[in-house]
């Protein structure tokens, strides 16, 4: 197996210590739990005190860090079926298992939004509407912004949806890929992906409302479509799907050619190292022979010495 071979197989064993069954509960029980927090804070906190930027992504920065940390040593903590992707194509998730992720993590985002939607107190004038206008993710009439921008006839279209979600969606893929290895901390990661899903959420929630995770955009759009909102999220629910995996595609590739660079780069060093050493035995082997022949060469001079001297002595001896 290559180097390459043998650490994507580490990452992927990372975090299969625990029996698949549970990894899978984790990423269910922890996509349950950030969406309701998210749910919770775009619903009750936007409607009664209004939308405050750095509120929301200071809220979902901690909501992903403080869930990831917890689950981190159990599943890896992806709760997002774009991160999920992404490790899939990257090595550092089994198919079988990836999959298994992201479906609990729908499955978690569809609890979440109907027990979302079933505690919220409505009446003739406090609807349902008021509620998930600025829960739901979505562009045009269905952005958070609409109603503002409706006043001067603007709007935000598709084609800023797409750009700003899958560059939120990008800095949130590689900021968990990137530390999903065994030489991170859980601190670490769940930090770097509390950070990543706050910027993400401060660059993207004027305009779509903070998608960035398809189980998150989904939970809650099945529960919205019948809330009388200006634009039913469910039309709009393939935009949070295909950004984030075009996102996690694009992370991929990028991560995978920069190992084949590094592979690359360390296999011509391997060459140059083998080519000094074999360099470095040839050049000590010519140092020795050349050393014994000076050796043989001044025993077979002092050897001659000692004849001559030895028939030196025999002719003085025969001249006596």
């Amino acid at each position: 197996m290559t180097d390459t071979g043998s650490q994507r197989a580490s990452d992927a064993a990372s975090c299969t210590k625990e029996p698949l069954a549970v990894r899978v509960g984790a990423e269910l029980a922890g996509s349950f739990i950030v969406f309701f927090a998210i749910y919770s804070f775009t619903t009750f906190g936007t409607a009664l005190f209004g939308i405050n930027m750095a509120f929301i992504a200071l809220a979902t920065g901690i909501a992903y860090a403080a869930v990831t940390l917890v689950f981190s040593k159990v599943s890896g903590g992806q709760l997002n079926p774009a991160i999920t992707l992404a490790a899939i194509l990257t090595g550092k998730t089994k198919v079988l298992d990836g999959i298994l992720y992201i479906i609990a993590q729908v499955l978690g985002g569809i609890a979440a939004g109907a027990l979302i939607v079933r505690i919220l107190p409505t009446t003739e004038t406090l609807t349902a509407k008021i509620w998930l206008t600025d829960a739901v993710n979505g562009f045009g009439n269905g952005s958070v912004s609409a109603s503002t921008l409706s006043s001067v006839s603007a709007s935000f279209d598709i084609t800023l949806a797409v750009v700003v979600e899958i560059i939120a969606s990008i800095v949130v893929i590689a900021a968990a890929v990137t530390t999903m290895d065994k030489e991170t901390t859980a601190v670490s990661h769940a930090a770097a992906i509390g950070f990543a899903y706050g910027l993400g959420a401060a660059m993207t929630y004027p305009v779509t409302g903070a998608g960035m995770n398809p189980a998150r955009s989904t939970g809650i759009a099945l529960f919205a479509r019948n809330a009388g909102l200006s634009q039913n999220p469910l039309q709009q629910l393939w935009v949070f799907w295909i950004c984030p995996i075009l996102a996690a595609a694009i992370v991929a590739m990028v991560m995978i050619g920069a190992q084949l660079l590094r592979d690359n780069a360390n296999a011509k060093q391997q060459v140059v190292n083998d080519t000094a050493a074999q360099q470095n035995v040839a050049d000590t082997d010519a140092l020795t022979q050349t050393g014994n022949d000076a050796a043989q060469t001044a025993a077979e001079h002092a050897e001659q010495e000692t004849s001559a001297a030895s028939e030196h002595n025999a002719d003085a001896q025969i001249e006596q």
